[in-house]
């Protein structure tokens, strides 16, 4: 397939400005016709699909997601299976927009009315959690769990020894460990997205890496420690449609804990459907819907973390993207550029065929790639705690889930072989979260890098003078921002589990929010025969209903214990200086 480049001379006739006038016209070209499908050149044709697949793979998947399988089962998946869904219809509308303009999503939102000084503070709202270095900090829970030996306790104050080089103790307290290591993992970032020409190319590999590697562990466990009967209860639990969860009669106190023996209950779910037909009442449990809200939110990829998808498109070179470039890195990309402008191309019969083909060629990467493995990137953490925790177990955070997880797989190994190898494989689970988690903090970062460069690439009247050769400046120069932004977080700021918990809530909001905004820009922007179908169009809808009532349940249960535990966090937090 053609390498994108910078198109060297895109015919100098404009096009109608499209949208707001405070944004550059486009100019016209020709489309490219889309590689011919075959089996035998799949590799080859696996481009932004594969990337955010593995990136589907994250933090949330591994963290929230056992949170909700350890307590219910698989019986709660299936508000996954509807956030997925609706995400991939997303995904190829947000696609759409990029085959026929060269221009990533998020630049055609700020082309819409009334101006893009009114979307930049919205979204800067809704893109505010992106920014936040959870994922660093989390990812820094495994790395000292395999430096200590134990999941680190970040309230212990006692100093431990972390290694011995000859006669040198390197003593410290579990939370300063966790915080260098915060740090060490963030600064890691740099790497991937300042080296090797495209940036995209960087991250494809990495990703590309991480899913041979995580989905290969994962799938040894899955059929060497795992039971049939986990396997039928995962894979149904993603079609039980309406399964909700209730408040067990039995649980007088309100504690999740059954009254005589303080036991966990077993899993307490109902479905609406049945109960309606049986004309019986249900009591929702309110008190997990935070929790269901962040699965929800997370699964797939979530919140504006899909619109890298579109730019991805554009570097990959598809579609219209072949005349628009791509953005290099600072180290080998000096001679890739990026146009400040989209460029588009006239509607004719056979400019039509190719259109449709290329179309054709986004569903079916986001559906043969993309699709599956956000089901497999949610089902195998989860197997784990299916596996190898009692059902009903109630954890009261991810990082116990993510221990108690990682020693009952340990437990298993070693009871089906011996103790050494369980140990090893203890091991491997935890590095298999901090490459996970780590590899999210990159795909993360470089999100919302491009997602913000793109649109001052293109709007800012000072940044179209520059050489189209010396994005990769302007992308620098925003990473260095995002990097100190991150530092002064992880070091300074405390209650950074506060922000990650309303980070989950605007999740769906934003997603929600840019479902529709997608459909005015494709309904709008786009000519008439380029527009997408009433199906997706009404894919679109249904997708902003079903995250806007996840975003709102959550709200009802988020707010109350936000204020309360900010409160409490600041009230403890030490003094500066101290």
């Amino acid at each position: 397939m053609a390498e994108p480049t910078a198109s060297a001379a895109p015919e100098e006739i404009y096009a109608p400005q499209p949208g707001t006038p405070y944004m550059p016209a486009w100019t016209v070209g020709e489309l490219p016709d889309a590689p011919r499908f075959r089996w035998s050149q799949l590799a080859l044709m696996l481009g932004p699909g594969l990337v955010m697949g593995g990136a589907a793979i994250g933090g949330g998947e591994w963290l929230t997601g056992p949170l909700v399988t350890a307590r219910y089962g698989g019986s709660l998946l299936w508000l996954a299976t509807l956030s997925v869904v609706f995400q991939v219809i997303y995904n190829v509308e947000i696609s759409r927009y990029t085959l026929y303009s060269g221009e990533p999503i998020f630049t055609g939102k700020f082309r819409i009315a009334p101006n893009p000084t009114f979307w930049l503070c919205l979204y800067l709202i809704l893109d505010f959690g992106s920014i936040l270095p959870y994922l660093a900090s989390n990812a820094a829970i495994p790395l000292g769990a395999m430096i200590r030996g134990v999941i680190p306790d970040q309230e212990d104050l006692l100093p431990h020894v972390l290694l011995t080089v000859f006669s040198w103790k390197v003593v410290m307290t579990d939370a300063t460990m966790l915080k260098i290591l915060s740090c060490l993992i963030f600064v890691s970032v740099f790497i991937p997205l300042t080296i090797g020409g495209r940036i995209y190319h960087s991250i494809k590999i990495m990703m590309t890496v991480k899913l041979v590697l995580v989905l290969g562990f994962l799938t040894l466990l899955a059929v060497c420690f795992s039971t049939r009967e986990t396997w039928n209860e995962l894979g149904s639990g993603f079609f039980k449609f309406g399964n909700v969860p209730v408040v067990p009669a039995e649980d007088l106190n309100k504690n999740g804990l059954q009254d005589n023996n303080e036991k966990p209950h077993g899993p307490n779910v109902d479905n609406v459907f049945s109960a309606w037909r049986a004309k019986r009442s249900i009591a929702f449990d309110f008190a997990v819907v935070g929790i269901l809200a962040s699965m929800v939110a997370i699964s797939g990829n979530g919140g504006l973390t899909n619109t890298p998808i579109s730019s991805f498109t554009r570097d990959q070179g598809w579609g219209m993207g072949k005349h628009v470039g791509a953005i290099p890195s600072m180290v080998g990309g000096h001679e890739i550029g990026l146009s400040h402008t989209g460029t588009v191309f006239h509607v004719t019969q056979e400019s039509l065929k190719r259109w449709f083909r290329w179309v054709a060629h986004v569903e079916r990467e986001q559906y043969l790639v993309w699709l599956p493995a956000c089901f497999v990137g949610l089902a195998l953490p989860s197997m784990l705690s299916v596996q190898f925790l009692p059902h009903g177990t109630i954890l009261k955070d991810k990082w116990q889930a993510a221990g108690m997880t990682a020693g009952g797989v340990r437990d298993a190994v070693s009871q089906a072989t011996n103790p050494g190898l369980g140990n090893a494989f203890w091991y491997m689970t935890l590095f298999c979260g901090l490459l996970i988690l780590g590899t999210s903090m990159i795909g993360t970062a470089d999100g919302v890098l491009r997602r913000w460069v793109d649109v001052f690439w293109t709007s800012s009247k000072r940044l179209q003078s520059w050489d189209p050769r010396h994005v990769g400046r302007l992308y620098f120069g925003v990473l260095c921002v995002y990097m100190a932004l991150g530092f002064f977080i992880l070091l300074f700021v405390p209650g950074q589990d506060l922000l990650v918990m309303a980070t989950g809530m605007m999740y769906n909001y934003a997603i929600a929010f840019s479902c529709l905004h997608t459909l005015v820009i494709n309904t709008t922007l786009l000519p008439p025969e380029l527009r997408p179908k009433i199906w997706q169009r009404v894919g679109l809808v249904l997708g902003a209903i079903f995250f806007l009532s996840m975003a709102i349940l959550a709200t009802y249960d988020s707010i109350p214990k936000l204020v309360k535990s900010w409160h409490e966090t600041f009230q403890q937090a030490p003094a500066p200086g101290k």
